[in-house]
């Protein structure tokens, strides 16, 4: 099968496609034709070598952890999918395998694709979607009448948890580029705050809920725009995230927490409804085949993409 490998970190132009060994799906993993996957920051941090102290145990992690396609085979021991359906999920980061025609995955990491989505809107879904639903609903407890900040509202994180926090019936403001503001908008934000005129932090208004979604900001920053119980969540795992969530962790007050997504079933099912249901949109600024992930991955370090990135698998 064909694939993206590296044998060296470095650059965009380390990522080779190239004829790789097609996986064999173990008795309780799924063997998933892959139609389309997505391009993610870590994807591009682990490529660099960011990360290669957790992620280059047994040689070169491979690359992709977003996938959408079509249960080819399974296990013995599979119990929740067929051959034939229609699949989308999350590979552990550290060890992908997305970047692919086919990948090996444990049943628990995947779940039904949406009914309304395409393959190319569902691949875009997992890491991005999952970062957004686990921050809000499992990190944020979040609640009607909450109000609610997204930092970076439109990025891939962003779009999600602005429609996501809309669909639950918070008040939300969205920060991102003004160029960005009527986008949005559209997507359903109360209020948007331009960080090239206004940081949000020296505003006078305070929030439930403050989800950093780029990792630009701090809980000391916050801080001051945190409601008394607020919490802070951010997408960054800086020491300085850790420092504010130890301070905070065993006093009642504000928190700060930090999210990882984690590829959990009843999560992307919940993503899924949300979906069919149209209350929340998938968001693609641009797709491209998956021989050209040097230039997808260019693209999404200039970091000026508007929701996903996707890659289609022939």
């Amino acid at each position: 099968m064909k694939a993206v490998v590296i044998n060296r970190y470095g650059s965009a132009d380390v990522l080779e496609y190239k004829e790789v060994e097609k996986p064999i799906p173990a008795a309780d993993q799924v063997l998933v034709k892959v139609m389309a996957s997505s391009v993610n920051p870590v994807d591009w941090k682990i490529r660099q070598g960011d990360l290669q102290l957790l992620s280059s145990f047994g040689g070169f992690p491979r690359l992709g952890c977003d996938f959408a396609g079509v249960v080819e085979a399974i296990g013995n021991e599979v119990k929740s999918f067929k051959v034939g359906d229609e699949v989308y999920g999350l590979a552990n980061p550290l060890s992908g395998g997305a970047y692919a025609e086919y990948i090996t995955i444990s049943e628990s990491s995947m779940a039904l694709k949406p009914n309304q989505a395409t393959f190319e809107q569902a691949a875009a879904i997992p890491v991005a979607g999952l970062t957004a639903f686990q921050s809000l609903i499992e990190l944020g407890q979040l609640q009607p009448g909450y109000q609610v900040l997204v930092n970076g509202a439109s990025g891939g994180v962003g779009t999600f948890a602005v429609q996501i926090a809309k669909a639950l019936y918070a008040e939300v403001t969205g920060v991102c580029s003004g160029k960005n503001r009527e986008f949005v908008l559209g997507l359903g934000a109360d209020f948007v705050i331009d960080y090239h005129q206004e940081d949000f932090t020296k505003q006078v208004k305070q929030y439930d809920l403050i989800l950093d979604a780029v990792g630009k900001s701090s809980f000391q920053k916050c801080q001051p725009v945190l409601k008394p119980q607020g919490i802070y969540i951010s997408t960054l795992p800086s020491v300085d995230t850790f420092l504010a969530i130890g301070q905070t962790f065993f006093f009642s007050g504000q928190k700060a927490k930090i999210v990882l997504a984690q590829p959990r079933r009843q999560d992307l099912n919940g993503l899924s409804q949300l979906i069919d249901q149209s209350k929340v949109k998938v968001i693609i600024d641009r797709v491209y085949p998956l021989s050209e992930i040097a230039e997808a991955h260019r693209y999404s370090e200039t970091g000026r993409a508007v929701g996903k990135i996707v890659l289609s698998v022939p």
